[in-house]
């Protein structure tokens, strides 16, 4: 049963506050809101949850070990360098 109490509770959880008048707008709103889902609950009964919509398979590669790429290779695009590493920003 929704009342002015579970309105205010709701609410509060929501941060948000109401008037007087906009809390007897939203109880019959509320209710018609838990009517809708008692009727999909009903709706759904002989469906069996889905984690996917979608029948996925693992796609991932073999992990498997490769020759490194070259470190010039891997610094060639960095925007600041120093000593063959890459160089960032001084954190004090």
């Amino acid at each position: 049963m929704i009342d002015e109490n579970v309105v205010r509770h709701v609410a509060w959880l929501a941060r948000i506050q109401l008037e007087e008048d906009e809390l007897k707008k939203f109880i019959p709103q509320f209710t018609k809101i838990l009517e809708y889902f008692s009727i999909l609950d009903e709706v759904q009964e002989d469906v069996e949850p889905l984690y996917h919509v979608n029948e996925l398979k693992n796609v991932f590669r073999d992990d498997e070990p490769e020759d490194p790429l070259p470190r010039d290779e891997i610094l060639r695009n960095a925007p600041k360098k120093e000593n063959g590493y890459f160089r960032g920003p001084r954190i004090v």
